[in-house]
């Protein structure tokens, strides 16, 4: 059954003229997740969240896991409950599933890679052996091109289902939110080149328009990192911990190399804030027209 309709414009990027781009109506409707239609959608947006490290974190079992709890998270659909999701969220309980092949996985390796920052690590290996701690792992990932205004409704939802959750007592009374997400990074000649196209009249206007609808900005960042998903930034606003991570299993680079030098964003929230964030997420990232 479809939790409730969103509509979005989206930009058309085929339009043959460079001036005058096309928009498109569309209807996003949401959804519980669905076991029997979901999971090879899912399983491939896994796969998209963890990158080159995907195929060593058992994300065939994370998927199962995440479409074990049908009433707790999220999927985005445009043709009805049958048809592939375009987006999803959802939060695991770590402890609970302690014993899953993949929260076995993605313990390790998130520890590992919280080494990174020694006041990460102490606190993150602190609270995963205290009892006393529920530690959820949020699960959120999108399609690229998804308009950013399509998450805060999913945010507000999962508040909503918590609460439901916990009054059932059912084990989602968490205290704190571990978010994983993904990051590309741009050297500074790739910055130039980039702000150099963009000022071409014409050239590169469908690429910042599309950039601009769905919630990006073409602000360079100071240290060359930009977020896959813009509401990343908000999310870190709330985190007692920050983390930017390389793949493991990234190719070396150099000028030669192709695509996006891509890497991993970990951060650590306190529970208490997750319905603030849901209400920021929402203030900044409206739909048009409703600013």
């Amino acid at each position: 059954m479809s939790k409730r309709k969103n509509q979005a414009d989206h930009e058309d990027s085929d339009s043959d003229s460079e001036d005058t781009p096309t928009f498109i109506d569309v209807d996003f409707d949401f959804f519980g997740l669905n076991a029997t239609n979901d999971y090879h959608a899912i399983k491939r947006l896994l796969d998209q969240l963890f990158g080159v490290d995907a195929e060593s974190l058992s994300t065939h079992a994370l998927a199962d896991l995440v479409l074990s709890q049908p009433d707790i998270g999220t999927t985005i659909k445009t043709d009805g409950e049958e048809s592939s999701p375009y987006a999803f969220l959802s939060v695991l309980n770590i402890g609970v599933h302690n014993d899953n092949v993949s929260i076995k996985s993605l313990v390790a390796y998130l520890l590992a890679k919280s080494k990174g920052d020694n006041a990460f690590h102490e606190s993150l290996s602190t609270i995963l052996c205290d009892p006393q701690c529920q530690v959820g792992l949020i699960l959120c990932e999108r399609l690229i091109n998804m308009p950013v205004p399509v998450i805060p409704p999913m945010y507000r939802m999962l508040v909503d289902e918590l609460k439901d959750a916990v009054e059932e007592n059912e084990p989602f009374n968490f205290t704190h939110l571990i978010f994983i997400s993904r990051v590309y990074k741009l050297t500074p000649e790739e910055e130039e080149a980039m702000t150099v196209a963009q000022q071409q009249p014409g050239k590169a206007s469908k690429r910042q328009k599309s950039q601009n609808s769905t919630g990006e900005t073409n602000d360079r960042s100071p240290d060359g990192v930009y977020p896959f998903h813009p509401e990343d930034e908000e999310i870190r606003k709330f985190a007692s911990h920050h983390l930017i991570f390389p793949y493991s299993n990234a190719q070396p680079r150099n000028a030669e190399s192709f695509g996006l030098d891509t890497a991993g964003r970990l951060m650590l929230v306190p529970a208490a804030q997750l319905t603030e964030l849901a209400r920021v997420l929402g203030d900044v990232f409206q739909p048009p027209g409703n600013v």
